[in-house]
Order: C-alpha cells, then sequence, then structure tokens
C-alpha cells in the first residue's frame, strides 16, 4: 500500500466517524433511565481503525473524529467530554486487545472502550461539578455500556470480516 493509498483510507475512516457521530446526535435520546447515554455508533470505526491500521494512523483517525465532529456539531463542553472518553477509551482497547485474540475478542474490547469512555467523561464532569458524587452515575452509564459495546463489537466484527476478504487488505496488513 502506498502512502497515498493509506492517508486516503485514514481519510476514509475519519470521514464515516464523523458522519456516524453526527447523525448519532441527531437520533433522539434511546435510553429513557440513562439521561446522556448514546450507543457510540463512531465505535464501529475506532474499532476497525485499530484492527486494520498501525498505533498511529488508529489514534489519527480518533483526533480527526473529535475535531471534526466537535467542529461541525459540538461545544467546548462536549469537546472536553468527548477527549476525555475517547483517549481514556483508546489506550484501554489497545491495551486489552494486545492481550491476544486467543484471550479476548473484538466484542470484549469494544466493551472495554465503552465502559472507559464513560469512566472518562465522568471523570470530566466531577471534575467541572467539583465533586465526585457524579460517579455514583457510573453502575447505569457502565451497564448501558455493555450492552452498547456488545453490539459495536458484534458490528465492527461482522464488519472485520468483512474487510479481510477485500484486495487491500493484505495491503493494510504489511503496514502493520
Amino acid at each position: 500500500m502506498t502512502k497515498n493509498q493509506r492517508l486516503v483510507y485514514i481519510a476514509l475512516l475519519a470521514a464515516q466517524a464523523v458522519i456516524i457521530s453526527l447523525l448519532e446526535r441527531a437520533i433522539p435520546f434511546p435510553f429513557a433511565i440513562a439521561p446522556g447515554a448514546k450507543l457510540g455508533l463512531a465505535n464501529i470505526i475506532t474499532c476497525m481503525a485499530l484492527y486494520t491500521l498501525p498505533l498511529k494512523d488508529a489514534g489519527k483517525v480518533v483526533a480527526i473524529r473529535l475535531v471534526l465532529a466537535t467542529l461541525l456539531g459540538g461545544t467546548i463542553s462536549t469537546f472536553m467530554y468527548s477527549a476525555a472518553g475517547a483517549v481514556l477509551s483508546f489506550f484501554g482497547m489497545l491495551a486489552v486487545k494486545k492481550l491476544g485474540a486467543s484471550r479476548i475478542s473484538l466484542i470484549g474490547v469494544s466493551t472495554t472502550g465503552a465502559v472507559l469512555h464513560n469512566i472518562g467523561q465522568l471523570t470530566v464532569a466531577s471534575w467541572i461539578a467539583q465533586t465526585w458524587t457524579v460517579l455514583l452515575y457510573l453502575p447505569v452509564l457502565a451497564f448501558i455500556g455493555i450492552l452498547s459495546g456488545i453490539a459495536i463489537g458484534v458490528a465492527a466484527n461482522y464488519l472485520l470480516t468483512h474487510i479481510e476478504k477485500l484486495n487491500y487488505y493484505m495491503a493494510l496488513r504489511e503496514l502493520r
């Protein structure tokens, strides 16, 4: 894979993640018991980046998604919440992925990312509110995160098995 092809692939993943993020904001609130909870559909793209790109390029996809989604439909506070969740989630997913496919699947990696994203966001919320009582909301968000992480992991696993059938996937594997 040439450098230009790799850059186009990174741009495509980032664009897909931004579009999914913006569409998810337009979806009416799905969880009546957990205000502020979202499905985290853009995490599908993060999983795909983690499994098809080197670490540095996967990080670029996440960073581009954060910045563009904020510029296109967010505020400074949404950026702070999203960035804290995304950074903690990304590094947590990376650490769990390094355990190996024999120990944990893509579904487990996705679920880890979902729960860590909630922890990152609640940490920022507790810092802004200057009280740790905000973390009492963690069990509710963790439960929703586990369910959505499993669903996102199943979807990402499906996509990954199909992307492996494409010819350029072998060139992506050579990058890693």
